[in-house]
Order: structure tokens, then C-alpha cells, then sequence
């Protein structure tokens, strides 16, 4: 579960090194400050922060071989594709946390694409027999 673990602190790491790459240090700035213009935004923006922390903690804790934490984290992806879902279709609030799209189906197929290396660790922590066994003796 080492890898499981391992490949979710890296995945949000990448995450942030994209994301700097993208906006530059002046970009992060503007999205931090445009994040905090209304309460709505800063809950958001928190909540986010909050749901990106509590992934890294179930990262250790799997590393540790807790098994409330592949259930944890299976809720956080939930939630954040739910959010990003809805915030993508029109029903969510900001439009800052949305995937662009044409259609229904651009907009869910570039946000599988997006989530793919997550549902990728939830497969590797839920599938194969040898996971379950590992959680079942912890």
C-alpha cells in the first residue's frame, strides 16, 4: 500500500508544480486573491485546501495501513468530482473551479481524464485481492 500511498502525495505535488507552472508565481497570486473576494469563494477555496490536506493524510495513514483511510479518501474523490461536476455543468459555485466544455460529454470526459490517476490509486486500493487482504489483517 506503500505505492498507493506514495503515488497520491506525488500526484498532489505534480498538482502544484502544474498548477505554479501554469500561473507563475504572479498568477498563483491573483487566484489566491480572486479566491478570497466573497465568503462563497473562500469556502470554497478552503474547502478545497482542506479536501487536498486530508488526501495527504490518508496517504500516510495507508502508509501505516489504516483501512479507514482508502474509505476516506474514496470520499474525497467523491466529493471533488461531484463539486466538479456540478460546478462544471452550471450548478456549482465558482466557475474558478470548473472544467471547460462544450457539451456534457467533453466536460465528463475531461474530468475522467483529469481524475484518472485518483480512480487509478482507488483501483489499486480496492481491487486486487491482495489489497482487501492487506486491509482485513491490519
Amino acid at each position: 500500500m506503500q505505492v498507493a500511498a506514495l503515488a497520491i502525495i506525488m500526484i498532489r505535488c505534480l498538482d502544484l508544480v502544474m498548477l505554479f507552472n501554469m500561473l507563475g508565481l504572479r498568477g498563483v497570486g491573483e487566484f489566491i486573491h480572486r479566491s478570497v473576494q466573497t465568503w462563497n469563494l473562500t469556502l470554497v477555496f478552503m474547502g478545497s485546501l482542506a479536501l487536498v490536506f486530508v488526501e495527504i493524510y490518508c496517504a500516510f495513514s495507508l502508509a501505516k495501513g489504516r483501512n479507514w483511510a482508502r474509505w476516506v479518501f474514496l470520499l474525497t474523490q467523491v466529493i471533488a468530482t461531484g463539486y466538479l461536476w456540478a460546478a462544471s455543468i452550471g450548478y456549482g459555485y465558482p466557475e474558478l473551479f470548473s472544467i471547460a466544455g462544450e457539451s456534457k460529454r467533453d466536460i465528463f470526459r475531461s474530468l475522467m481524464l483529469q481524475k484518472l490517476p485518483d480512480l487509478l490509486v482507488l483501483f489499486l486500493l480496492f481491487v486486487p485481492a491482495s489489497s482487501r487482504r492487506f486491509f482485513r489483517l491490519q
